[in-house]
């Protein structure tokens, strides 16, 4: 892989392992289209957690956005390890997708609830939804509305393991905390998955929909146990995880 693509692949070992593992099971031309795209996530989501000053966090996210207005319009975005990479992987559609998905973000530089259940969910489906989307893209022609299903899914499942963190950090990532609500959404997001497996994303966009590897045993344990989704105990052991994810990358399976 060139050494942008390298750079790309440590930035997401260290900051979405889930992700990475699932790419490292992936072929090599999926891994130097995907790690440019995993490791723009990366950078995006810890804005938030690198200052409590939101007008810095502003101007991060709007360096980001004009990054990719740049690359949707063709234009050059200068000599950057992750953004020069992304330019190579993304079409228009897929800079339009990530560009949503910086937008969204904003809702975590300021702290607020979400305003209901499908506040929340929008930010799901524009973060984690266009995340899979954009990836699956880079791969070929793609279903889109099946890879935003399933990205929707694993938002879901990855938004529920980190409750307790959001919680710590002072933020408030469940507009309601109780049992059935839990549960709920977490029917929400199997049924997605559900969804998104009939309808199938397309023949090349399987290593992009891996990276959803554990999302329905999160989601089947948080519809059982949903308390475990606030003191931090959902998901497979780490053993069993990577068990799993062999299997599901041999079988062709996500």
């Amino acid at each position: 892989m060139h050494e942008d693509v390298i750079a790309c692949a440590s930035i997401v070992e260290r900051g979405d392992p889930d992700r990475f593992r699932a790419t490292m099971a992936s072929s090599a031309r999926a891994r130097e289209r995907l790690f440019p795209i995993y490791a723009f996530n990366v950078e995006v989501s810890r804005v938030t957690w690198m200052t409590r000053e939101a007008m810095v966090a502003e101007m991060r996210l709007q360096w980001w956005r004009e990054a990719l207005c740049k690359i949707r319009n063709g234009g050059s975005v200068g000599r950057h390890e992750i953004a020069t990479s992304l330019a190579d992987v993304l079409d228009r559609r897929g800079a339009e997708l990530l560009d949503e998905l910086v937008e969204a973000r904003k809702w975590d530089i300021h702290r607020e609830p979400f305003a209901g259940m499908d506040a929340m969910q929008d930010y799901l489906r524009s973060t984690s939804g266009n995340l899979m989307v954009a990836a699956a893209r880079a791969l070929g022609d793609c279903v889109e509305e099946s890879a935003s299903d399933a990205g929707f899914g694993m938002g879901i499942a990855g938004w529920l393991c980190a409750v307790p963190a959001l919680i710590g950090s002072g933020r408030h990532p469940l507009v309601d905390a109780s049992p059935d609500s839990i549960r709920s959404l977490a029917n929400t997001g199997l049924s997605a998955l559900e969804k998104a497996r009939k309808t199938g994303a397309g023949k090349t966009a399987f290593p992009a929909m891996l990276a959803a590897w554990k999302s329905a045993p999160v989601l089947r344990m948080a519809v059982k146990s949903p308390e475990r989704a606030l003191d931090g105990r959902l998901g497979p052991s780490p053993v069993a995880g990577r068990l799993s994810l062999i299997a599901k990358a041999a079988l062709g399976r996500w």
